[in-house]
Parts: C-alpha cells; sequence; structure tokens
C-alpha cells in the first residue's frame, strides 16, 4: 500500500508548493484514519443455537484523505484499506486498496454547486441514505449531485446510471457484486430556520431485475418519499419521521409500505439527558397482492434498531419480512467533555402477525436488547470507545430471525480510532 499511496501524495504535496504564489486562497490538507476495533459475537447480527461457539476477531479501517479547495472548486480524494486482522499474508503482492471517495464540487455560483464522483449521501437522521460509518469500509455512491443552499434553504438533485462494465453493445442488464441499483434520481429539499427544521425527500429508484445469461434487463422502479422534521425548544429535542414506498419489486410485485419514527429527548442538565422514542416499519404476510414491507434501502441502520443489528442490517429468514415495531428509551451521562456513557433498552414486535411452519400464529413480541457504550476522547484526534449488548429473544424472533431464544446472546467490542490531520498548507 505504501509503494502505490506515498508517490502519488508526495507528487500532489510537492505539486501545491511549485505553485505557491501563482493563486490566492488555495488549500491542502491530507488527514490519515487508524481504526481497529475488536468484537466478541456471541448472538450479534443473528442469534445463536445452542451450543454455537462465540466467534472473535479484530476488524480495520487504514484510510489516507486528501482535500483541495480554492475559488469555486474543492475535491477530495481518498483510499482505504479494510479487512481482519490476520486475513492477508505477511507477503502479499496482491493487497487490497480501494477509493472509497473521489468527487469534485463545482460552484457555479455562491449558492448552485455540481459535484460528481464516489461520494458518501448522508441526508437528515441517515435514516433512508447514510454515510453507514459504523462499518468497516463506510457506504458510497457514484453520483452526480447539483444543488441550491443559501442561509435557510438546500435544494439537492442527486442522479446516477450505474454499469457493471463497459459494454460494446446492450449491456442493460446490470449484475450483482456493484452498486445495488441501476438508476437513481433523488429530490432533497430542506427548510431549517433558528429552533425548527424540515425536510422531504423523494426518490426514483430503478432496480434491475433482468437474466445473467441472456443479458435482458427488466428494470423495476421503487419510489420512496416522505419527510423529516426537527423541533428543538430550549432543553428538548423532538424529531418526526415518515415515509412512503411505491412502485414495484424486482419481482414485478406492485409495493404499498410505509415507516414512521417519533423521538424526543430532553437535557436535564449539562451532564444528564434522557430520551424515548418508537420506529415503525411496515411488515408482509405473503399472501396480500402487494407487498407491504417496507425497505430503509441505504440508510445507518446500525443508528436506529439495537445495536446488535438483527434488523435491516441483517436479513429476516423463512420468506417472511414481519416488519418491526421498536420502543425505546435512553439516557445518556456526560461527567466530562472527554467521557460519555449511554444505555439504551429496546423492546421489539413484529409489524404484521406471521404463522410458523405448522400454521399458528405467532406472537408479535421479538424481545427486549440493553445496549451500553463508552465514549472517551484521549487526547486530540484520538477517541476510545466500547459497547455492550445482550438480547433477550422469544419463539417469535426463533421464527423470523433464527437462533435458540432459551440461548444467552450477547455482544461486546472496543474500537481505537485515531484521525490526525497531519498535513495543512494555504497559499
Amino acid at each position: 500500500m505504501r509503494i502505490k499511496l506515498l508517490p502519488i501524495y508526495t507528487f500532489f504535496i510537492a505539486s501545491c508548493f511549485a505553485l505557491q504564489g501563482q493563486n490566492a486562497d488555495n488549500e491542502t490538507s491530507i488527514s490519515v484514519q487508524i481504526r481497529p476495533r475488536a468484537e466478541y459475537r456471541n448472538g450479534a447480527i443473528f442469534p445463536r443455537y445452542e451450543g454455537e461457539e462465540a466467534a472473535g476477531f479484530v476488524n480495520n479501517r487504514a484510510r489516507l484523505s486528501l482535500d483541495y479547495s480554492r475559488d469555486k472548486l474543492s475535491m477530495k480524494v481518498s483510499g482505504q484499506h479494510v479487512g481482519v486482522w490476520g486475513q492477508d499474508p505477511q507477503v502479499d503482492k496482491n493487497g487490497r486498496f480501494m477509493l472509497n471517495e473521489a468527487w469534485a464540487k463545482l460552484y457555479l455560483t455562491p449558492s448552485f454547486f455540481a459535484q460528481l464522483g464516489r461520494q458518501s449521501l448522508i441526508y437528515d437522521d441517515e435514516r433512508i441514505l447514510g454515510g453507514l460509518d459504523w462499518n468497516t469500509s463506510g457506504r458510497f455512491h457514484d453520483v452526480l449531485k447539483v444543488g441550491f443552499e443559501n442561509k435557510q434553504n438546500k435544494l439537492h438533485l442527486i442522479l446516477a446510471f450505474n454499469q457493471n462494465d463497459e459494454k460494446v453493445n446492450g449491456g442493460t442488464y446490470y449484475a450483482p457484486g456493484g452498486q445495488p441499483y441501476k438508476l437513481m434520481q433523488t429530490l432533497w429539499y430542506n427548510y431549517a430556520k433558528s429552533d425548527f427544521s424540515l425536510s422531504t425527500l423523494f426518490m426514483n429508484l430503478g432496480q434491475e431485475g433482468g437474466d445473467a445469461e441472456t443479458q435482458t434487463a427488466d428494470t423495476r422502479y421503487l419510489q420512496t418519499f416522505g419527510t423529516h422534521i426537527n423541533y428543538t425548544p430550549a432543553a428538548w429535542k423532538f424529531q418526526g419521521t415518515f415515509y412512503y414506498q411505491t412502485g414495484k419489486t424486482v419481482a414485478d410485485v406492485s409495493v404499498s409500505a410505509w415507516m414512521a419514527a417519533l423521538k424526543a429527548s430532553y437535557q436535564i442538565n449539562h451532564q444528564w439527558s434522557a430520551g424515548i422514542g418508537s420506529d415503525f416499519l411496515s411488515g408482509d404476510k405473503n399472501s396480500d397482492s402487494k407487498y407491504k414491507a417496507f425497505n430503509p434501502l441505504y440508510g445507518t441502520h446500525h443508528k436506529f434498531y439495537g445495536s446488535m443489528d438483527y434488523f435491516y442490517a441483517s436479513s429476516f429468514i423463512n420468506g417472511v419480512n414481519p416488519g418491526l415495531l421498536d420502543l425505546y428509551g435512553n439516557v445518556a451521562f456526560t461527567p466530562s467533555k472527554s467521557l460519555n456513557l449511554s444505555l439504551t433498552y429496546h423492546n421489539f414486535s413484529i409489524a404484521k402477525k406471521v404463522e410458523d411452519n405448522s400454521g399458528k400464529e405467532l406472537k408479535k413480541g421479538l424481545g427486549s436488547e440493553m445496549d451500553f457504550q463508552l465514549d472517551w476522547t484521549i487526547m486530540k484526534d484520538v477517541k476510545l470507545s466500547g459497547g455492550y449488548s445482550v438480547m433477550f429473544g422469544t419463539k417469535t424472533m426463533d421464527f423470523v430471525k433464527g437462533g435458540d431464544h432459551n440461548s444467552w446472546q450477547d455482544w461486546g467490542w472496543v474500537s481505537l480510532n485515531i484521525s490526525p490531520r497531519v498535513f495543512y498548507a494555504k497559499w
């Protein structure tokens, strides 16, 4: 990795100094991130069966980012190596390295811009479009984004057209393994003033369900639209979210699905805060003419539906998607500027009743999860985080997610995030 990266960045830095004095207000910075995370999994992602052994590993993100900006132009190129400790050999001639960001942003006027290339899409609370920073690699899209922004208003149009290879003829079939959609058009508007903000989003998503052998395209379009509201009077913070989906699944089934979320939190004093909330995502029974399970698409699911990632970060089983009702409460304690502790309780239920393999209707309750997390800023640019979670499931959890609810399910992790800016120049 050093052989490939260092000449590129060294050449760029040298070029910056060579250009010194030719242009005004050029800025260049280089930042580095090293983020190892050790995990103990004894029922994370999917519940475990009795007798299954726990898993342990250390994953790592090594990221090198270069930012450049001047009047009417900004650019970013960021490369990373991600993987598990021990995954690569000591002598590696085929090291894995990829560009997670590579974009340019042109300001046509102080308010209008166009940004194109590989970039993260982070909107509102990251319910539909999120950066997924918890994941070792993160989430990134290849898009053109055109926008208008002033003090109170933001309007973004996002356009994407994806293909799996350069084609000679035809080429409308989009094979798996790349971006999960063929076409995407998204329009997002945000109004913000004082203690209130409101966003609306409309997304038209073209998903390819063609045939790989015949290279036949069969694009189906799914529409998602809704709103996100923030209201923060004094020590209170209220959030509301609603989205509706229509259109077609890849299997050409009509869609009618929705989700809603409400959250209220209160800053008790400078050290203590507490909150409650509810998330509802509609489910499907496999017996209706329309598909009614809501798909949160490309959001940061780890942020919402429990830290153990049972829901939407991983799939349901037995051919059902019963949706989810998540009732939760949390309390946070900040004894100093460098230390924060939080505890969250989730009570999960399915949104749509399901029957087991014998035809017996199951109860809606899925179980409860407790999530504890600690964040400690050790020094500038160095942060230590850790957490521990337990899940107390039910028979219904066994049916829709697998595992044995009588078995102990827990998960622990600790992560060190080192992310300094190592170079900065302005000329």
